[in-house]
């Protein structure tokens, strides 16, 4: 009985704190219907380069190695800050792509990774639907993070970005198509 009472306060000692934990992965995902021709939506986003054309909070986007996956771009925010994203996957015939932060930057974004996939596809009765969907980690992965930077911080600046850009890539469209 001893040696049961032994190993279930050793097991008890070595088990984790139940409050400590690391951050559980989030999830923005929004879309957006534009009356425009999908391969005029295309157009504009194929370039992974180029998202400062279309979003209204990106005032400069560099990006090098085109469309080829491992491509990187370098995206300066207007608040301040940039984002280094890394190309995952290409797929022009599907008007789709996804990406990842390549290296983090908590003050430009308050997360610590992120990938996301935008996809442009055709609406039923003519026009667009763009869907953005992303899965992203706070900024302070630690147990305890400040307001700035813990799930909620994160989700709301994951989710207004992907809101400002659908509605700056729908303004674009719409007038261009």
């Amino acid at each position: 009985m001893r040696y049961f009472l032994l190993i279930a306060a050793t097991l008890a000692f070595l088990a984790p704190p139940a409050g400590a934990h690391g951050p559980t992965p989030q999830k923005a995902e929004d879309n957006i219907a534009i009356a425009a021709d999908p391969k005029v939506v295309w157009a504009l986003i194929a370039d992974f380069g180029a998202i400062a054309s279309w979003h209204p909070m990106v005032a400069q986007s560099v990006s090098e190695a085109g469309n080829k996956p491992g491509a990187e771009r370098k995206v300066a925010l207007k608040s301040g800050g940039v984002l280094v994203d890394g190309l995952d996957e290409y797929d022009a015939g599907a008007m789709s792509y996804s990406y990842r932060l390549a290296e983090p930057n908590a003050e430009a974004l308050p997360v610590s990774f992120y990938s996301a996939t935008l996809t442009v596809k055709p609406r039923e009765g003519g026009g667009s639907t763009v869907a953005w969907i992303g899965r992203f980690y706070r900024g302070d992965t630690g147990n305890f993070p400040p307001d700035a930077l813990n799930d909620e911080a994160a989700i709301k600046a994951m989710s207004g970005f992907f809101r400002t850009g659908l509605e700056g890539l729908k303004a674009k469209a719409e007038k261009n198509g």
